[in-house]
């Protein structure tokens, strides 16, 4: 199950997965070993999206992830063969029936390269990934009110996927894998999780998130967070934010911009604010204009990406990263086309 509660606010010192970068790692790699003993198709692909993606943690599970792919493929094909029904949400079942085509040998750590100022990965296991609401048309910043009945993080089959849940900043809070991670150590943070929060963000959260950072951040050098707003492929109307933790900055953090004192003007729409209370006031702005962006948290500032209503770019993307679902687009993909694809998020000035 989880991991014990803990608290954390001003004044507080932080829960032991806090403590330190290697801690969080540790617990990280132990919540995957606890659920790969778990039975069913979903903590299965979880920790071998989680584990592929990152290539220290990779031969430490490869081995145990094979003898439990080959097991689970031999119940599924019996079942299959027998004509009964699989006991597996659908979402589960399509995604492991193409790991069962492609075959456990074609599942491979992430690979990562740099063209230009961007940063590319080759990550297949995400082209897997449900859509859920990331697919569908969305042209408002504001979400529908919480569905108990859709999707959400308080799902009883959720249960194994927390990693940690306690208080932090005098709020309860639940952190669970990201179950198709595009960033290391990628977890979703879920703010007061039983009270079904919509997709929404308000003052109060924008400001306990914005010092937030700095607390956790303060054990866990490189810890980041960021959030999707409704409309800018947010793909879980439930009120979350994703965590991650980078040895060095995303692309946007570059020097070379002028959001960051430099010469280059990037090629989307970026603010940087050192305030939380300049930083909300914008937001809200974007808010009454009905304008969709992304934004990234770091200790003592905040990257604000406003952009268009259009699919297929989160966080990541706006920061100048790009993830390839094939080789020939991880190695054909130039420094052009991504600058290119970065100006068409730019959102139409009114």
């Amino acid at each position: 199950m989880a991991g014990a509660e803990s608290g954390l606010h001003a004044g507080m010192s932080q829960p032991a997965l806090f403590s330190s970068r290697i801690a969080f790692r540790d617990a990280f790699v132990a919540g995957l070993e606890r659920q790969l003993a778990e039975p069913g198709l979903g903590t299965f692909i979880l920790v071998l999206a989680n584990a592929s993606f990152d290539v220290d943690i990779w031969p430490h599970l490869r081995d145990r992830l094979e003898q439990r792919f080959d097991e689970l493929s031999a119940e599924v094909a019996a079942v299959l063969r027998s004509g009964s029904k699989l006991g597996y949400p659908d979402d589960d079942l399509m995604v492991f029936l193409k790991l069962m085509a492609m075959g456990f040998a074609a599942v491979t750590p992430t690979e990562f390269r740099k063209a230009g100022p961007w940063e590319l990965q080759y990550n297949p296991l995400r082209a897997l990934r449900p859509a859920r609401a990331s697919g569908q048309k969305v042209e408002t910043v504001v979400p529908p009110p919480f569905n108990p009945a859709g999707f959400q993080f308080n799902k009883p089959f959720l249960r194994p996927e927390i990693l940690w849940e306690g208080t932090l900043r005098s709020h309860p809070m639940r952190l669970l894998y990201n179950k198709f991670p595009f960033a290391r150590l990628h977890g979703l943070l879920v703010p007061e999780p039983e009270a079904g929060l919509p997709q929404r963000l308000t003052q109060e959260w924008h400001h306990a998130v914005w010092h937030l950072t700095q607390d956790l951040a303060a054990g866990v050098p490189g810890l980041t967070i960021a959030y999707n707003s409704y409309g800018a492929q947010a793909s879980v109307n439930h009120l979350h934010f994703q965590t991650f933790v980078r040895g060095g900055g995303l692309p946007l953090m570059d020097t070379r911009w002028q959001h960051n004192g430099g010469t280059e003007p990037y090629p989307s729409d970026c603010h940087v604010f050192a305030s939380a209370l300049d930083a909300w006031f914008f937001l809200e702005s974007l808010h009454l204009a009905d304008r969709a962006y992304n934004l990234i948290y770091t200790p003592g500032q905040l990257y604000c990406l406003p952009r268009r209503f259009l699919g297929g770019h989160a966080w990541y993307e706006m920061a100048g990263g790009v993830t390839a679902f094939n080789r020939d687009d991880f190695t054909a993909i130039e420094a052009g086309h991504i600058s290119d694809e970065l100006s068409r998020q730019a959102p139409v000035r009114t």
